[in-house]
Formats: structure tokens, sequence, C-alpha cells
């Protein structure tokens, strides 16, 4: 059974995109690799074909994962959704209660999660810490190093 997660256009695209490179490109040059190894003679003392097995494996794991995810990805629709709390797919601006700093994230699944570019996880301690909060509300959030407090200061969709 695979866990729904809902997903923009653009990352089911890059899910989709990632699945068939995979597929297409990587799965033949895996194969390639162990037909070249298994031409070398003796497989009882051939580390390459060992090695190249066992890429393989990782290869069709890696692809067996993807299409769990596919088949539990969503589309959603952001312009229908409510901005009076903080959903999957809000961008969030916070404040820390105890040095003041205000952040904005977006709030995402953990696929499309990048720091970088300002996406969290809704499977991180933030972002669960979040989830149903409104404007004004206080969310505090057990992290690694102790209990943080943020204040939710908006709440929009883009």
């Amino acid at each position: 059974m695979s866990k729904v997660s809902y997903y923009t256009a653009e990352g089911l695209k890059k899910l989709r995109d990632e699945l068939q490179q995979l597929k297409d490109i990587e799965r033949p040059k895996a194969s390639n690799a162990i037909a070249e190894a298994r031409d070398k003679g003796d497989l009882s003392e051939n580390a390459e074909y060992d090695a190249a097995k066992e890429a393989q494996g990782m290869l069709e794991m890696r692809i067996a994962r993807l299409e769990e995810t596919l088949a539990g990805a969503r589309l959603i629709d952001e312009s229908q959704l409510d901005t009076s709390k903080v959903l999957v797919h809000s961008t969030v601006k916070i404040k820390n209660k105890t040095n003041g700093a205000v952040m904005s994230y977006k709030l995402v699944a953990q696929s499309e999660a990048d720091l970088k570019t300002g996406k969290i996880s809704v499977d991180s301690p933030i972002g669960k810490g979040l989830l149903g909060k409104k404007v004004g509300d206080t969310a505090q959030i057990q992290v690694p190093n102790g209990t943080m407090e943020f204040e939710v200061i908006e709440i929009t969709r883009d």
C-alpha cells in the first residue's frame, strides 16, 4: 500500500522524468555492464560481475521506490487551497520568537524538499509543527537541540 503525497505539477514531472531516465538509460547500461563482465570469464572470481549485479539491484530498488511514490502521488491545485491555515503547499512566513528572525518556507512532499530554495518537507519537525496553524498562532516545535517557538505571520499560496 503506497502512501499518498501531494505534488505540484513541477514536482510530479521531475519524479516522472527521473523514473523515465532510470528505465530508459540507466537500466540498459546496467545490463550491458553485466554482459561485459560475464564475457570476461569465470563468474565465481569475477569482482566486476559482482559489482555490476549489485549496481543493477540498487537501480531496480530505486525504480521500484519511484514507482511506489508515483502510485501514491496526487497533483494538487494550489489555487483551490484554503489560506486560513497551514497546509501542504502553503508558503508560510514565520518568526522565531527566540531571536526574532523571520523566515519563509513552502511546505512540500518529502521528495520535493530543498532547503536552498525554501522548500521544507511536511514530514520534517518544523513542517509537522506548522501544519494546521493559523496566522497569529504559535507553534512549539521539538527539534534535536530543544524546543523552538515560531509565530505564524503570513500564509500564502504561490
